[in-house]
């Protein structure tokens, strides 16, 4: 609940322009909420307007990308780029394929964006970007024809220290590799202006593990310090079945755990002996198959219709990876009587309100997704170091330093949440530790 006037002043103006982009309002009030402290404590940053500009996009690029299918049809779909907050570093934040993505998504996504980013302790400001456009069912040539297409406008907007996107969901290897040798041709430069590239031409190994491995350190390194536990034993259940969830099944296994669920937007699979994490990279990064294929190929699996369901597994750790309000208050409230104690967001925004109330009334260990999934921008911004220095790291290199700010993000909001008295409150924690760093740089800066 708002309660600061000048918290409630600034939520009341964005509820009244962007009324109509639910994400964005939900991602903003939750942030607000845990700033109430903050704000009270530094009276500069009223005095500066810095809430008030930083839920305001420094720039909002939308544009039209036409293309032809196979069929020699013209397609039209729509383009964006949010360019967020710059304070801190250039704009950082991947880019996504998806029928659902809007405006208000990807204004939500860029915002939580300044924060995770801010928590890495690397240089880089927030932003996101994207299309409605949907690459399932759509041939190769149709998918660089649109990645050629959408960078053609979005050329135009980033740089290697203006602007630096990276992957999303539905945008991988492939769809990476057709727009930066786009933004090549057109620009007529090699430089570091997109994260998550083949290794071949500036990537950065240990990327496509990132965030998946970096939900898994957080979650470790926050039940070593509040629990005295660890991922050795525990039985684990994680939504998803894209990069961010096979990486989180494959280190939680690593860790001595059992995964005992995957899952896509058709239902979800149930292994009670562990999830085979190669069949899963063989149905979903080759085939590009659905999950269901998963109770196909591994005797005693269970496919199930839908994917809520997931959430009823009894399991001791959730991890859930896929998309923004996957769980909600039932869904919460069925993990608790399942057993659950920590629950810690891969995907971004996962959890809805209610559902995190839930968590908090129930005494859940809780990493929100601007924490606990910062691994994967983090090495990107590794990737940015790399692709500067001319070099490669070699992948137990860029493991350890991922390990390390995952481990950091935790102390950090850990530290945050004691100074501004709500001790052990991740959430809290990260809110707040993400944006003073920000604030500090936009008063520092004057107003712009």
């Amino acid at each position: 609940m708002l309660t600061n006037e000048y918290v409630k002043r600034v939520y009341a103006q964005v509820e009244q322009r962007d009324g109509d982009q639910p994400e964005f309002l939900q991602a903003v009030q939750e942030v607000f909420e845990s700033l109430q402290p903050v704000v009270e404590k530094h009276p500069e940053y009223e005095k500066a307007g810095v809430l008030e500009r930083i839920v305001e996009p420094e720039r909002v690029v939308k544009f039209r990308v036409a293309w032809t299918d196979d069929e020699g049809k013209v397609q039209v779909n729509r383009g964006y780029r949010v360019q967020f907050n710059s304070a801190i570093g250039p704009y950082k934040g991947g880019l996504r394929f998806h029928p659902t993505v809007n405006e208000g998504v990807i204004k939500f996504l860029g915002f939580e964006q300044i924060l995770k980013n801010s928590l890495t302790t690397l240089p880089m400001g927030g932003g996101k970007g994207g299309s409605d456009f949907d690459p399932k069912g759509k041939s190769d040539a149709e998918v660089m024809r649109f990645c050629q297409a959408f960078m053609t406008e979005l050329c135009r907007h980033i740089g290697q220290f203006t602007d630096v996107p990276a992957g999303d969901i539905n945008v991988g290897a492939r769809e990476i590799g057709y727009l930066f040798g786009q933004y090549k041709r057109i620009r007529d430069e090699y430089s570091g202006v997109l994260t998550g590239k083949g290794l071949e031409f500036g990537g950065s190994l240990a990327r496509t593990e990132a965030t998946g491995y970096g939900v898994c350190y957080y979650t470790a390194e926050a039940l070593r310090v509040l629990k005295g536990d660890s991922f050795e034993g525990k039985t684990v259940v994680i939504s998803g079945s894209g990069n961010v969830a096979i990486y989180a099944t494959e280190k939680a296994e690593q860790l001595g755990a059992k995964v005992v669920t995957v899952s896509d937007s058709n239902g979800y699979v149930v292994d009670p002996e562990g999830i085979k994490v190669d069949v899963v990279k063989q149905i979903k990064e080759v085939e590009r198959g659905r999950i269901k294929e998963y109770a196909e190929r591994v005797p005693g699996a269970e496919y199930h219709e839908g994917c809520s369901g997931v959430w009823t597994v009894p399991c001791d750790i959730a991890l859930p990876c896929a998309t923004q309000n996957e769980i909600d208050e039932a869904s919460a409230e069925a993990l608790v009587a399942g057993g659950c104690k920590v629950v810690c967001e891969g995907a971004n925004m996962p959890s809805t309100p209610e559902a995190i109330a839930v968590y908090q009334k129930n005494g859940l260990l809780y990493g929100p997704a601007k924490a606990a999934n910062a691994g994967g921008v983090a090495v990107s911004g590794l990737e940015m170091s790399q692709n500067s220095y001319r070099l490669n790291w070699t992948f137990d290199e860029v493991d350890a330093k991922l390990k390390s700010i995952m481990e950091s993000i935790v102390a950090e909001s850990l530290k945050a949440a004691k100074e501004y008295g709500h001790e052990g409150d991740l959430m809290l924690g990260a809110n707040a530790a993400g944006f003073v760093k920000v604030a500090n740089a936009m008063v520092a800066q004057g107003v712009l």
